[in-house]
């Protein structure tokens, strides 16, 4: 099949849809968007103005201690006095509620944080959506999956400085677009088979999110075979808030060509007032 066999306008509602749900998990009323800060814990207990409690960390997990007028619900149960989470993996989280807000208690880089999400927090009711390059179809490409023997652990870069992530990547794909012959590392995806990739290219910084664009792909068919549709290279969370701890792509991820596809740089009011220009 070419790109002129492909039915364009059955391609665009599939895109619309697609960016329809992920505009929704975005703005999930404890998504994103509702963080209304990043929290670094530390042996010494502090409190912070957007969640209850005092907050301290070892390698014993995470540990709040809250006044007699404070409490949490971990796990659908109530919480007072003082409460030691079990120690958290490394990109795992645990959801704890005060009232209408969401303690998220986490752990990145081999830090344990909090970030608070409040979905009064103005960064998410004054969200207007996020622009994208019209979906066309000549940017999803038909790849090759090539897969390591074994899984290969990949350290990172983060947005926050001195930070690495650590990834399990399974294989690379093997691609040609726009002229060039490419191979990415590919990161494991959400669910069994899937694959996320994290890549820049030459349109980042100027009309797409500097840091870096993620891009999900289906599980590969049995020869291998997989569809990269740019059009879905979504921005990645701190694309929209400063209380993120998102990668950077590997260097082999940095594309030489203009992928004029995807979700663009995400500008509003609030946000040019709180975060500048790129």
């Amino acid at each position: 099949m070419t790109v002129d066999d492909i039915d364009r306008e059955a391609f665009a509602q599939d895109w619309t849809q697609w960016r329809r749900a992920h505009e929704a998990r975005l703005t999930d009323p404890h998504g994103f968007l509702a963080i209304t800060g990043l929290h670094w814990l530390s042996a010494e207990p502090e409190r912070f103005g957007d969640a209850p409690g005092e907050w301290s960390a070892t390698a014993d997990g995470v540990t709040v201690t809250l006044d007699d007028t404070e409490e949490l619900i971990v796990d659908g149960a109530p919480v007072r006095g003082t409460y030691r989470f079990a120690p958290i993996a490394e990109r795992g989280s645990v959801n704890a509620k005060s009232g209408d807000a969401v303690i998220e208690v986490a752990r990145r880089g081999g830090y344990d944080i909090i970030r608070p999400r409040h979905p009064e927090h103005p960064l998410r009711t004054s969200f207007h959506g996020i622009s994208a390059y019209p979906p066309d179809p000549r940017w999803a490409v038909t790849g090759r999956y090539l897969p390591y023997r074994e899984p290969r652990d990949v350290t990172v870069g983060s947005v926050v400085d001195g930070l690495r992530h650590v990834y399990q990547a399974p294989g690379m794909v093997e691609f040609t677009l726009a002229g060039y012959s490419l191979r990415l590392t590919a990161f494991n995806g959400p669910t069994p088979g899937s694959l996320h990739i994290l890549f820049t290219d030459a349109t980042s910084g100027l009309t797409t999110y500097q840091a870096s664009r993620s891009l999900p792909v289906a599980a590969p068919g049995p020869d291998g075979t997989v569809t990269l549709d740019f059009n879905r290279a979504a921005n990645l969370p701190c694309a929209y808030t400063e209380f993120a701890t998102c990668p950077l792509p590997p260097p082999e991820n940095r594309l030489p060509a203009a992928v004029e596809a995807g979700e663009l740089i995400y500008q509003n009011d609030l946000w040019l007032d709180t975060y500048g220009t790129e």
